[in-house]
Parts: C-alpha cells; structure tokens; sequence
C-alpha cells in the first residue's frame, strides 16, 4: 500500500511509519517543520510539508495513495477549546476532504477509549458502548466529535474506519512516561483509590498492527478497539512501567470519591481565575486513568484477523534494555 500519514513525528506515528515499511508498504506523512520531517525520514517516511489547516498540500501529499491514516491530534490534558477544536475537530474536517478530493478510497482515525469516559466506569466495553452525553474533558469532546465526522462522511468513494488503541505504550514513548517518571520524582503522583482495578492497555507496536490491518480489511464505517489483550492490574502495570526508567513508585492513595471532588474543585477554580498550566488532577484524568478502563478487542480479532505482536513482558523489557543502554 501507498499510505499518507498525519501525525508521523509522534510516537506512534514514527512506529507506524517503521512498521509500514518493514512491512513493504510507503508512507508520506505531513510535517509541519524541518525537525518534523527528519524524525520521519529517519523513521524511513517521506515527509510532506505542510499543516492540517493547509487542505492544498492534505490533498497533494495523498495523491496516489491507497489509504489515509489520521492519527495527529491535540492531546493536552488542559488548554483553550479552540486549540482542541483547532486540530481534533477542524483538522479531521480538512483530512476527509483532502482524501475526497484525492480520491483516496480508505481513511483510517485513529480516536481513543476516552471518548466514552463521562458516565459510568467503562468495564468491558465494546464497540456498542455509547458515548456519554457529556464528555470529561476537551481531548475526549473533540475527539468524539471529530469521530463524528469521520463516521458520517463513510461512503460515495470513501470508506472511514476509526480504531480506538487504549493507554498506548512503549519504547520510544516520548510523553506519557517520561510525565510519569517526572510526576513520581516530583512527589506530585498518587495512586486513585489505590490503583488495583484492571485497565486495558495496547502497545505501540499492537496499535500499529491493528492500524495496518484496518488499511487493508477494516469494515467501512466501522470503529475497532485495540488492546495487548486480557486487562491488567493498572498499578502493577504503572508499577513495572516507571519502574523500567529505575524509578521506584512509593507513594500513597486518594480515595476515588475525594479524588472526583478534588477534581471538580480544581477545574472550577481553573476556569474562574484564568489560571496558568493544568490543574493538578482533572475530571479526565479520574475517568480514564483513576477507575477501571476495559475494552475488548474481539470485533478487531474477528474483523481484521487481529492479534497482538508484543507481549507486555516482552515491551517491558525492550523498554528496559533501551534505558539501560543509555545509562
């Protein structure tokens, strides 16, 4: 497959073009700077200039492609809504009718389980899980919204699929770690209601595999769950995780009810004042990391001929090589 990538200087967009091309496919993927573009060519991409706001060059770079892959997105925790609304929503607008105007016959999202996060904790959930009627956050909002988009424009010559990886993680991971690792050191990391609740989680590698998949087989107008496979415990996962960069986690809890109260509290008073930076704890990160998050993967593995490539033992302990390497 020929395949255009937006977000491909990310973390997973730089295992995704790697894997695409071990796997014999090309991959253009959008850069908006010159260390955008190194870190894809390095990745063995080829970079594309431009933005998501710039629908001329979406257009240009996709042309003769067989499949698009939207995985750039706005995810901050805290920030203005238009800066969200600015590359979820928009973004994922001027991606449809870029791929619209190139004729490209597949679009693949990629979204996010926390989309669903707002209601009742999600505990096995499928791809039937509705969303709540209010979401948690900005980065859940516009991504459903932005989901939204990608559902209704399936059809007339464009087949959309969305894939949902949950708690994406790995070597080579240059946000979620090393903001744990900091929060641990900085004495600011606390386990909600203990931690001890299954979570799902997918490895970057997995995601990559499933996203290759949906290029090739994804149902149109379907939406696809990604995971390692049978949930884990989240704080012997979290545990072993930090615990590869030679971080011990000793630290104590916050009930689950104290920490939604806290939680409200702080977003109010964000809101309010105009403070700078994000709250210390938010109602998103409770929903999504603070409470059990199951998704099951069946409909990928049935659909897509889905399996995961990577073991949490076996990513556990490439990442832990990797920091001993550059120790």
């Amino acid at each position: 497959m020929r395949i255009f990538l937006t977000g491909g200087s990310g973390f997973l967009g730089r295992s995704l073009i790697e894997a695409a091309t071990a796997a014999g496919h090309s991959v253009r993927a959008l850069a908006r700077s010159a260390a955008s573009a190194d870190s894809v060519r390095r990745a063995g991409g080829e970079p594309v200039m431009g933005d998501l706001d710039d629908e001329a060059a979406l257009r240009a770079g996709m042309a003769g492609c067989d499949a698009v892959v939207h995985a750039a997105a706005h995810t901050e925790e805290w920030g203005p809504y238009a800066d969200f609304h600015r590359v979820n929503v928009a973004g994922t607008e001027h991606v449809i009718a870029a791929a619209r105007g190139a004729r490209v016959p597949r679009l693949v999202h990629v979204s996010s389980e926390s989309v669903l996060a707002g209601g009742r904790p999600i505990v096995n959930a499928d791809e039937t899980w509705p969303r709540p009627a209010k979401a948690v956050g900005l980065y859940p909002l516009t991504k459903g919204m932005a989901e939204d988009r990608v559902l209704a424009a399936n059809g007339e010559g464009l087949a959309t699929v969305v894939v949902r990886p949950r708690f994406l993680w790995g070597q080579g991971d240059t946000s979620l770690l090393p903001k744990l690792v900091e929060a641990v050191q900085a004495g600011r990391f606390k386990w909600i209601g203990g931690g001890r609740y299954p979570s799902s989680t997918c490895h970057v590698r997995n995601a990559c595999q499933g996203i290759l998949l949906a290029c090739e087989k994804g149902g149109a107008g379907q939406i696809y769950f990604l995971t390692d496979g049978p949930p884990v415990e989240f704080r012997a996962f979290l545990t072993e995780l930090i615990g590869t960069q030679g971080i011990t986690v000793d630290v104590g809890s916050v009930p689950h009810g104290i920490a939604v109260v806290s939680a409200y509290v702080a977003e109010f008073v964000w809101k309010t004042f105009r403070l700078a930076g994000p709250p210390p704890i938010t109602l998103s990160l409770v929903r999504v990391v603070g409470e059990e998050v199951t998704v099951s993967d069946a409909k990928a593995r049935r659909e897509l001929g889905y399996a995961p490539v990577v073991t949490r033992e076996a990513g556990l302990a490439e990442i832990q090589a990797g920091s001993s390497g550059r120790a």
